[in-house]
């Protein structure tokens, strides 16, 4: 039997007092409760102190919830407090955490990713080594940059988004959608990163994938090399090789999926990927970026010194 709490019963007493059919003194009425009368006083005479700490309650709730949507994006507790940083309305998480428990207020809950990569079709052997080993923020921006593919349901059919990632600064430097999964918007993402960010790469740079068709195709390879990027893989079947991509796309799917679920065409998913990877590169604050957002985080970081990545040449084949 679920213990009905104290305050409640209270308040119970109290509105039976209030009642014009009640004949009950107090002391019956503080027994049938199972509470005692001095419980009862006390919680009467901090009835003044309640009523301003609700109204206290309501006010912070309204700045927790502006926070929480922020550019039609909800956040869990660590967003919200990071956005009250930046709103200038700092905020303990406890406190956070309880006026959410308070109103109802959920955090979005991440789900496991089903997607199963198209690895089978267009099979080569042009595989490369996994030179990051899973040291993704080692070497500072611009060094390590990380890629994959996603798909995105909508309205009984999918877009598939190809992203290249920085995994010093967590910024997408480059994206493309695409509804089907041709080739060519892959090597799209990587033309879009040469044009954009071409000049901020290093002769070390490489750009880490997993073993897809997509990033083992001799085009791929190519597009690669005439840029003197170096090419890394995650090994087969390991997706936390790639640890950072995957949980940059699960975060997405979370934070979109209130607004895909209404899109029924490929324009309006579009629209949506294009505003949240602004929001999520200028506006979207990362607790390991010192609470900052991807682009502000580079600003602050570009011009320190940091020890360059070490390996052969990956151009072997390897599985």
């Amino acid at each position: 039997m679920t213990k009905i709490p104290t305050s409640t019963l209270f308040q119970i007493i109290d509105s039976t007092l209030d009642s014009n059919d009640n004949k009950l003194p107090i002391s019956m009425l503080c027994d049938i409760a199972g509470v005692s009368r001095s419980g009862y006083y006390n919680w009467k005479n901090n009835e003044k102190v309640r009523y301003l700490k609700e109204i206290k309650d309501t006010k912070d709730f309204k700045i927790i919830l502006e926070a929480y949507n922020y550019r039609g994006y909800s956040k869990g507790v660590r967003g919200i407090y990071m956005r009250l940083l930046k709103m200038n309305k700092p905020m303990n998480q406890k406190k956070i955490r309880r006026l959410m428990r308070k109103y109802n207020l959920y955090c979005p809950i991440r789900k496991a990713n089903p997607y199963r990569r198209m690895q089978k079709a267009m099979k080569t052997s042009n595989y490369a080594a996994n030179l990051l080993s899973r040291k993704f923020e080692a070497y500072g921006p611009r060094i390590v940059l990380l890629t994959d593919i996603s798909y995105i349901p909508y309205n009984n059919t999918f877009a598939y988004l190809s992203v290249i990632i920085d995994a010093y600064t967590k910024e997408v430097l480059a994206y493309q959608l695409s509804p089907s999964l041709e080739l060519e918007f892959v090597l799209d993402t990587v033309n879009v990163l040469i044009k954009n960010h071409g000049k901020e790469l290093k002769t070390d740079t490489l750009i880490h994938s997993d073993q897809g068709c997509h990033y083992t195709s001799h085009r791929f390879i190519k597009i690669i090399e005439d840029v003197n990027l170096r090419r890394s893989m995650s090994r087969r079947g390991n997706c936390w090789d790639n640890a950072p991509q995957e949980s940059f796309f699960g975060h997405m799917k979370d934070e979109i999926k209130g607004k895909i679920i209404e899109c029924s065409s490929f324009n309006e998913v579009k629209a949506i990927i294009d505003d949240w990877i602004d929001y999520y590169n200028n506006d979207r604050c990362i607790w390991n970026l010192n609470k900052l957002p991807p682009k502000e985080f580079y600003e602050t970081v570009k011009n320190e010194k940091f020890a360059l990545p070490l390996g052969e040449d990956i151009t072997t084949d390897s599985t």
